[in-house]
């Protein structure tokens, strides 16, 4: 008695093909796993920059930190004199955050501005004191004396 070949044909195409499925879909899982396994941490950093008072301070600092490798996000709010920076720790470090600011002529939480880097800074971004443009801070109406 012989058989029909499509039968054992296609349960036999159907076994192969079952197999490669399940062989790709526990490689896709593998892959997706170490993926995500090496995945560093994404840090958030709030750094004080009180003499960052202007748009063009702000895009002076944008342009120069985007070429770091490792910082994600960049929020530079000059009327609060404050940058939000969002980096990998394993490319970079909030110290060397800082010192990149600085080298650029501006404070950076406690690391002060590269003395010849800010001597290079257009007098408007210059601190009021040093005959910049930035204005002079408005004291608080609630803190003077009444007349």
């Amino acid at each position: 008695m012989t058989r029909p070949i499509g039968r054992e044909f296609c349960n036999l195409l159907s076994n192969t093909t079952m197999k490669k499925f399940l062989v790709t879909l526990v490689a896709i899982t593998g892959f997706t796993v170490v993926s995500f396994s090496q995945t560093k941490a994404l840090q958030t950093a709030r750094i004080k920059t009180p003499n960052v008072l202007c748009e063009e301070c702000k895009k002076r600092l944008t342009t120069y930190l985007d070429r770091y490798d490792g910082i994600q996000y960049l929020n530079i709010n000059f009327r609060k004199g404050e940058i939000q920076v969002k980096y990998l720790t394993d490319r970079i470090d909030i110290e060397q955050i800082k010192t990149a600011i600085a080298n650029m002529g501006y404070d950076a939480d406690d690391v002060t501005a590269n003395e010849e880097a800010y001597k290079k800074l257009p007098k408007s971004c210059k601190k009021f004191e040093d005959g910049g443009g930035h204005p002079k801070p408005k004291p608080d109406p609630a803190q003077q004396p009444a007349q």
